[in-house]
């Protein structure tokens, strides 16, 4: 197969497709599935993704609520019926962590 065929090569410059992290934490209860989703988006690069599989039912609410106060981009959001799968994108201007924490967990 030439180069030209690869479809990789067809991405505009600075697209490269870096990947997925993967985030298991099935069998984790709130408040954990979001504080460990939380720490491993931290780490990552802004535009970076992050997919999280949640058996949590109340990370539904929770992930969506988080990824809208922290600046990060939820791209989907998948019921595998005994758990979930969130696709997350970083966000760009994030939320400093010293902000999130001193916020109280009501405005949250």
């Amino acid at each position: 197969m030439s180069s030209d065929q690869n479809p990789q090569q067809e991405q505009e410059p600075g697209t490269e497709d870096r990947g997925e992290i993967l985030l298991d934490v099935i069998g984790q209860q709130c408040p954990l599935p979001v504080l460990r989703a939380r720490k491993r988006l931290l780490r990552l690069e802004p535009g970076d993704l992050l997919r999280v599989f949640a058996s949590d039912p109340v990370a539904r609410i929770d992930m969506l609520h988080f990824c809208a106060e922290a600046g990060h981009e939820i791209i989907e959001t998948r019921d595998r019926g005994t758990w979930i799968e969130f696709l997350i994108r970083r966000g760009d201007q994030v939320s400093d962590e010293e902000d999130l924490l001193a916020k109280p967990v009501k405005s949250l």
